[in-house]
């Protein structure tokens, strides 16, 4: 076998290991560990982009909804706009006051069952300031995973993220998608 099919060869074989022993997760999953391939995207007319660092806890058990949990944090320095010059204004005292405010939180305070999917009751803390935020909830799962996705809006002007603007929209339409294994 030649080295250049060994170094293609070995990582397969790597990966297929990995993955075939890899723990199942039932629908029943309760302490979940967030997995790589998140996002946490912000669409507007502009700007546009994501924050690349996610940190929390969840718990969600579909049989036990009183005790689901969603405890989560996004660092505000690791937004990313495409654009350098947009990324280091994001910072700023009049946007996201990154250095005053380095982290946005979510923590729930109710999960429901909202026809086929859910809805997540909760605090959203960005800025210094706090409101309760309505999140809506997919869940699809895997024998590996379970993938939460939605999607919800949020006004940036009620958490003094930036000034009112003929340039940016004050809505900001947010979409998530994060992967969770059992822990």
């Amino acid at each position: 076998m030649s080295e250049n099919m060994k170094k293609f060869i070995y990582p397969i074989a790597a990966f297929v290991l990995l993955v075939g022993s890899a723990a199942t997760i039932s629908s029943a999953s309760s302490n979940l560990k967030i997995s790589d391939g998140y996002t946490i995207k912000f669409e507007s007319k502009d700007p546009t982009g994501e924050f690349k660092v996610m940190k929390g806890t969840i718990k969600f058990d579909e049989n036990d909804l009183a005790a689901a949990k969603f405890d989560l944090s996004f660092e505000v320095a690791s937004i990313s706009t495409g654009n350098g010059m947009k990324n280091k204004k994001a910072l700023t005292a009049e946007w996201f006051d990154a250095a005053k405010h380095p982290q946005i939180t979510y923590v729930s305070s109710k999960v429901e069952k909202s026809g086929s999917d859910y809805l997540v009751t909760g605090i959203l803390k960005m800025k210094g300031t706090a409101k309760e935020q309505k999140v809506p909830l997919k869940v699809s799962k895997n024998e590996k995973e379970l993938t939460f996705t939605g999607s919800f809006k949020v006004n940036r002007i009620d958490f003094k993220v930036g000034k009112k603007s003929q340039a940016v929209p004050d809505l900001m339409n947010i979409s998530y998608s994060i992967p969770v294994t059992q822990n």
